[in-house]
């Protein structure tokens, strides 16, 4: 645990210079949470002056500090925290057909829809219209199924399977769909604001009437899989 230790006199001077203590066990791959402490110690020699600028003083430094614990910090426990284990839910894809309430679907739930290494290849009735918001969907199979209407915000769809998949008038709106294969997929009239395609094969995809910001369309237009039919119906340049 490291501690950040700031003593300041009622006059505004340091008693002190900030320290910090490191203590690291051997035994521990990763730095334990940092403690950022700050006090104000009483000087009765020095001059009696208000207060309030003194605590701005010290919130300032205590913020300084706060920010550097932070920023340094091991990025591997970040990384490693991005997704949940795998579900142990014995009918963990079944929840795909019941989707999720009307409160997730910006993202927020208490626990996500898991769908990673599913198989709903040539569904055709079950996904259509369902709320999938923030569900994780890396590496599952879709291939030929009907996802015409659904609601996928903030879905995570990394290598993902979608070949030949209707995503007509559906709400894709910030799916990071990273690596995923779109070969076929159908975007018309649909929502593609936010999201992200790096990497994924987008050959033969259409895209009539997409509805996408212009930031986000120079991104996908980036994409060099997208055919010429794809590139016209998308207006890129």
């Amino acid at each position: 645990m490291a501690t950040f230790s700031i003593s300041l006199s009622r006059n505004g001077l340091p008693l002190q210079r900030p320290s910090a203590i490191l203590q690291k066990s051997s035994k521990q791959r990763f730095q334990s949470p940092i403690l950022i402490k700050c006090s104000i110690s009483e000087d009765r020699s020095g001059l009696q002056q208000n207060l309030s600028p003194l605590l701005e003083l010290k919130n300032v430094a205590c913020g300084l500090f706060a920010v550097w614990a932070v920023t340094t910090a091991s990025p591997v426990i970040a990384a490693s925290q991005r997704l949940p284990p795998l579900s142990t839910e014995p009918n963990r894809c079944e929840r795909a057909f019941v989707g999720n309430t009307i409160g997730q679907a910006n993202g927020v739930y208490d626990k996500p829809i898991d769908l990673r290494f599913c198989d709903y290849t040539n569904d055709k009735s079950n996904l259509k219209g369902k709320s999938l918001a923030a569900a994780l969907m890396s590496d599952a199979k879709f291939d030929g199924a009907d996802m015409s209407e659904v609601v996928m915000s903030k879905a995570y769809a990394v290598g993902a399977s979608f070949k030949g998949v209707d995503f007509s008038n559906a709400v894709l709106d910030r799916v990071n769909f990273g690596k995923a294969n779109l070969q076929g997929a159908v975007f018309k009239n649909t929502v593609l604001s936010g999201s992200t395609f790096n990497e994924a094969q987008l050959e033969d995809a259409v895209f009539e009437d997409t509805i996408i910001g212009y930031i986000d369309l120079q991104k996908l237009c980036g994409n060099t899989t997208i055919s010429a039919e794809g590139r016209i119906e998308l207006g890129c340049r």
